[in-house]
C-alpha cells in the first residue's frame, strides 16, 4: 500500500476549525484544512494498535504500511475483494482483534461465507479504536496515492465532514446496541428452544437426520458455545479424556502410519496433531465454531500447514479436499455419552468419506447404570422443597426432579453391580440405533433406599490396536469432565442385598431440540422422563 502523506508534516499542528453552520465562505486555506484534517488527527493526536502484534504506531496510515510490510496484508485488498460496506469493515476489525488471528487466515479466506458475518463483531474491542473510525471507502480509494487530492468546494467539504460524523454516531450507536444484545450461552440455548417450538411445523421429525437438517441458524448456539477458550482448556486439562487419546495414537503408530486421517469436530486441533506426530501423511481437521481461528495459528506453530489443512464448517454441510479417508478422529462423546448428538455428524462422516477398509475412533463404547443410595444428596435436592424457611414448595419437586443432574458420585453410595444398557460400534452402528430401549437388572449389593439411578460411560480404542487404550467415567475411577448423569427419583425406594432391581430404559432425542435427550426409566410399576439439555 502507497504511504499516506500529510500536507501539513513539517508545520505546526493547527487546531481543528468549528463546524459551521454552512453561511460562511471559505478560502483555499481553510479548504485544504477541512480535507487533511482526519489525516492530522491521526498523526498528532492517536496511537493505533496493529492488528496482529503489538507494535503501536503513529497513525492510521502507518498502521496500514506496517500490515503491508510486515505481515503481508493489504487491508485495502481484503475490503475491495470481500466488498465490504462499513459495518462489514468494522466486523472484520474487530473479528481481528478478538481473535486475535494471522494475517494468513485472511488471505486465504473464501468468498463466503466470512468469518466476521454474525453482528457480535459489531462491538468495539478497542474502545476509540482508531481504525473503527477510518472510512473504509477513503482507505481504498486514496491507496496508490502520495497524498490526498483536494478537489471538491469548501461546502462539499463540510458536508462531506457531517455525514461523516453521522455516520460515526451510528456506527457507535449500532455498538451500543450490539453490546446490549450480548448474552451468554445458556440464554442463547433458550432462544434456540423457543425458536425450534416456534418453528416446529418446519422440521422433520419423523427423519433420522434431525441433526444433519438443522439450519446454520437453527445450530449457531451449540457451535458457538465450543468457539469460547474456557471450555478446551477444559477439556485439555481432562487427563483421562486427552492422555487416552494421545496414548491410543502414540502407540499404535502402525495404525497411522502414512494415513489420511480426518478429525471431525477438532477443536484446538490436540486430536489433529496427536495423529500428525503418530505418522499420518495428512490430517485434514473440521470445525464450525470459531475456534477453528486459533487452531489454525496452533497448528502453524506445531506442523507443516501443507499437509495439515484445516476447514471451517459443519461437516454435514462442507466439500473434503480428498475422497475418502483412512481414519476418522473425534472427541464426540456427550453427557450420557449420546447429549449433543455429535455422533450423528461422525457418522456422516464416516458413511460419505471413510474408506473401506478404514475405522473410526474410538470405535467401540458402553453406558452403564447402577443404583444410588444416598440419603443424604436426595434430601438437598428434593426433600429441600418440602420445608423452604418454613414454606412448602413441593409443587417444585415436579419441576426439579425431571432434570437429570451432572455431579460426581461418591462410589461409597452405589448399592448395586453396574449394568451395560448398550454397546455401540461405531463403525457399524446406523444412525437409528442412537435412540434406543433396553431391558436392564441391577444385582443390588446393599440393603439401602434407593435414591437415584446413576449413568456413564466407558470408551475403548480397539480396532486394530496391538496396544488396546479405554477409559471410564464412572463412579470408581478418576473423575473426568464428564463427571456422572444422576436420574433423581422423587420417592425412593427400599431394596434388599442379593435382589435383581429390573427395569428399562428408553432414550432419544428430543424433537423440539435433536441435540438434547429424554431418558424414560420404567421401574417398580413407575414411568419416570429426564431430560438432558
Amino acid at each position: 500500500m502507497a504511504e499516506y502523506t500529510d500536507p501539513h508534516a513539517d508545520g505546526a499542528a493547527e487546531e481543528m476549525p468549528e463546524l459551521s453552520d454552512g453561511d460562511d465562505d471559505f478560502g483555499d486555506d481553510d479548504e485544504e484544512q477541512w480535507q487533511c484534517m482526519d489525516e492530522q488527527e491521526e498523526e498528532d493526536s492517536q496511537q493505533v494498535t496493529c492488528l496482529f502484534c503489538d507494535r503501536l504506531l503513529s497513525s492510521v496510515s502507518a498502521t496500514l504500511q506496517h500490515c503491508t510490510a510486515e505481515h503481508q496484508l493489504n487491508l485495502a485488498d481484503v475490503i475491495r475483494r470481500h466488498n465490504l460496506d462499513d459495518y462489514g469493515y468494522i466486523k472484520m476489525i474487530n473479528f481481528i482483534r478478538s481473535t486475535k488471528c494471522d494475517a494468513s487466515c485472511l488471505t486465504a479466506l473464501t468468498d463466503a461465507p466470512l468469518p466476521w458475518e454474525s453482528e457480535d463483531f459489531l462491538r468495539p474491542v478497542q474502545q476509540d479504536d482508531p481504525l473503527l473510525q477510518t472510512d473504509p471507502e477513503e482507505l481504498c480509494g486514496c491507496e496508490g496515492s502520495s497524498r490526498p487530492t483536494c478537489q471538491s468546494s469548501g461546502a462539499g467539504s463540510h458536508d462531506a465532514l457531517l455525514q461523516r460524523a453521522q455516520a460515526a454516531e451510528e456506527r457507535a450507536h449500532l455498538s451500543e446496541e450490539a453490546l446490549a444484545r450480548a448474552m451468554d450461552d445458556l440464554h442463547k440455548l433458550k432462544l434456540l428452544a423457543q425458536g425450534l417450538v416456534l418453528n416446529a411445523e418446519t422440521s422433520k421429525p419423523g427423519k433420522l437426520g434431525a441433526v444433519a437438517e438443522l439450519r446454520e441458524d437453527e445450530d449457531e448456539a451449540y457451535f458457538s458455545s465450543y468457539g469460547h477458550y474456557g471450555i478446551h482448556e477444559e477439556m485439555l486439562k481432562d487427563k483421562v479424556r486427552t492422555e487416552s487419546y494421545r496414548d491410543f495414537m502414540y502407540r499404535n503408530p502402525e495404525a497411522f502410519k502414512d494415513k489420511v486421517v480426518l478429525d471431525v469436530g477438532c477443536g484446538t486441533g490436540i486430536l489433529s496433531m496427536f495423529a500428525a506426530r503418530s505418522g499420518a501423511k495428512k490430517v485434514i481437521a473440521v470445525d464450525q465454531s470459531e475456534i477453528i481461528y486459533q487452531a489454525m495459528d496452533i497448528v502453524s506453530l506445531n506442523e507443516k500447514l501443507d499437509c495439515f489443512p484445516l476447514v471451517k464448517g459443519r461437516i454435514e454441510d462442507i466439500k473434503l479436499p480428498v475422497e475418502k479417508v483412512d481414519i476418522i478422529i473425534s472427541e464426540w462423546m456427550g453427557y450420557f455419552l449420546l447429549f449433543e448428538s455429535m455422533l450423528d455428524s461422525v457418522l456422516y462422516a464416516r458413511d460419505l468419506y471413510l474408506a473401506d477398509t478404514g475405522s473410526v475412533y474410538p470405535d467401540l463404547c458402553n453406558i452403564s447404570l447402577a443404583a444410588v443410595g444416598d440419603t443424604q444428596k436426595h434430601n438437598e435436592r428434593i426433600a429441600f422443597w418440602d420445608d423452604v424457611y418454613g414454606f412448602n414448595m413441593a409443587c417444585m419437586k415436579k419441576a426439579v426432579v425431571p432434570e437429570a443432574v451432572l455431579d460426581v458420585v461418591n462410589a461409597d453410595t452405589l448399592i448395586s453391580e453396574p449394568t451395560v444398557i448398550q454397546t455401540i460400534d461405531c463403525n457399524r452402528v446406523c444412525l437409528s440405533e442412537l435412540e434406543f430401549a433396553s431391558d436392564f437388572c441391577m444385582k443390588i449389593t446393599n440393603t439401602a433406599d434407593c435414591t437415584a439411578i446413576v449413568g456413564y460411560f466407558d470408551i475403548f480404542f480397539d480396532k486394530g490396536c496391538s496396544n488396546k487404550v479405554m477409559f471410564s467415567t464412572g463412579p470408581h475411577v478418576t473423575k473426568t469432565h464428564w463427571k456422572q448423569t444422576v436420574f433423581l427419583l422423587e420417592k425412593p425406594f427400599s431394596v434388599q442385598a442379593g435382589e435383581e432391581l429390573q427395569g428399562k430404559i428408553t432414550v432419544r432425542k428430543n424433537k423440539k431440540d435433536p441435540r438434547s435427550l429424554l431418558v424414560t426409566f420404567d421401574l417398580r410399576d413407575r414411568k419416570l422422563t429426564y431430560s438432558l439439555q
